[in-house]
């Protein structure tokens, strides 16, 4: 078999990363620069349960993959569940390497009369995790080791590419694909990760975002470079197909939904009251908008569907990330209600019907982060209140956090796209796709 140049190199900088990380020194003490706390600030409960949802939070990409897998066509079932959970692999070493260090390291950006706009984590800050270890940080994560919170959040940077591929399935070359979502992570997820979540960063600091767990981060962001990747690739030469495994897409909705605890309440990073409310309003809002969906298709005379209801499911866990920790639970269920509607509109709509989304990841997540940041603003209760609490300039800067997200996260995602097809052509050949992705991507079938 002809092995390509594009292989070796790969190969080649696998293993100089690989090796280039045991020459790298770790800082011998990283208490001496004020940042860190003592270890014996630790508190052993929130170590414990964030040690769970980051189990938790890992578990949520396999499940996205059976998801997702259960709803293409026979043929291209093992390439699309690879494409999820290779992101395991790739993105984890990313983010040892560079990308916590570009989330999460010193904020870097401009200084305008007098205030700093943090923009992304200096490159420098903690590469090959070094100076990440046991002292709890003062600002991000002040009762757990600093690695626990580093690997809690890798998770994150885990699914999210892993998220876009259903909006590209049964036609992107595997190898493209794992040089974009290199690209996504490191000039889209970072900088958007930093700006929302690091305490200097642009969105947190001077928009007062509300982000709890990444509607915004996470779900904008997939959904917008989904969005994109859908209009480059262009549709599929056989655009309907009938999916492939109902029961799969069950059993991957379940894992997320379960995993979702951990993505949600985990983001309080302690065994605390905000994390038992984000347990609470998650599962409710994913309640809702499951039960909201199958009732909205039948008073629209379609069926009422496994499929819909695993939809509508995930449309609710998605429209609730953002707010989860900032809202009660009688507003958890009116969330789920109105996102189920809207996203289901989308779904249906016939203008975006014209986009090949395969698996309408845009409609799903990128409008659910949509919903979610908006009702956010709306809804949110305590520190910086929303608009039913008076809290008018909170709304207004979510509004225009909102639109500069879209622009960014769409547009970025969009150029990226045009540069990895300008290295490695993205679309496989025509004979490819009537073959499947799975036996023409990598020789494997379900036979």
């Amino acid at each position: 078999m002809k092995i390509g140049l594009k292989w070796i190199v790969s190969f080649s900088i696998i293993a100089l990363v690989a090796v280039g990380g045991l020459f790298w020194s770790p800082s011998s003490d990283i208490t001496s620069s004020g940042e860190f706390l003592s270890e014996d600030k630790i508190v052993g409960a929130d170590v414990a349960w964030i040690l769970a949802a980051a189990g938790l939070v890992l578990l949520m990409t396999p499940g996205l993959s059976f998801f997702y897998g259960g709803m293409v066509g026979k043929k291209n079932v093992i390439s699309t569940m690879l494409q999820s959970f290779i992101a395991l692999g790739v993105i984890s070493i990313l983010w040892v390497v560079v990308g916590f260090s570009l989330s999460f390291g010193e904020s870097l950006g401009p200084n305008i009369n007098g205030k700093h706009y943090g923009i992304i984590g200096n490159p420098l800050s903690y590469p090959f995790f070094s100076g990440v270890g046991v002292f709890p940080h003062k600002m991000m994560a002040s009762t757990i080791p600093f690695i626990l919170f580093a690997l809690f959040q890798m998770k994150f940077a885990v699914i999210t590419p892993a998220i876009i591929t259903g909006s590209f399935a049964e036609r992107v070359r595997f190898i493209s694909y794992l040089l974009f979502i290199v690209l996504f992570s490191l000039f889209i997820y970072t900088p958007l990760c930093h700006m929302v979540w690091h305490p200097d960063g642009l969105l947190n600091k001077y928009f007062g975002v509300k982000d709890f767990a990444g509607g915004t981060v996470v779900h904008m962001s997939a959904g917008f470079a989904a969005l994109a990747g859908a209009l480059v690739v262009g549709n599929r030469k056989i655009p309907h197909h009938e999916p492939s495994n109902i029961p799969y897409v069950l059993l991957g909705t379940g894992m997320l939904w379960f995993g979702w605890f951990g993505f949600n309440a985990g983001s309080a990073l302690s065994a605390s009251a905000s994390a038992a409310t984000a347990f609470g309003t998650t599962t409710i809002a994913s309640a809702s908008a499951m039960i909201t969906w199958i009732f909205f298709d039948r008073i629209n005379r379609r069926s009422v569907s496994a499929l819909g209801a695993c939809i509508g499911a995930v449309v609710g866990l998605v429209a609730i990330t953002p707010g989860c920790g900032f809202v009660s639970i009688q507003e958890s269920l009116f969330i789920g209600f109105i996102s189920a509607i809207v996203s289901n509109v989308m779904v249906n709509w016939k203008a975006l019907k014209k986009i090949d989304d395969t698996l309408d990841v845009f409609a799903c997540h990128g409008v659910g982060g949509i919903m979610g940041m908006i009702l956010t603003a709306i809804f949110a209760h305590g520190e910086n209140a929303s608009l039913l609490h008076g809290g008018v300039e909170v709304f207004l800067h979510h509004m225009t956090a909102l639109v500069l997200v879209s622009i960014f996260t769409f547009f970025g995602s969009l150029l990226l796209y045009k540069i990895t097809d300008s290295i490695i052509t993205l679309r496989v050949s025509e004979e490819s796709e009537n073959r499947g992705l799975d036996l023409s991507q990598h020789e494997e079938s379900l036979q």
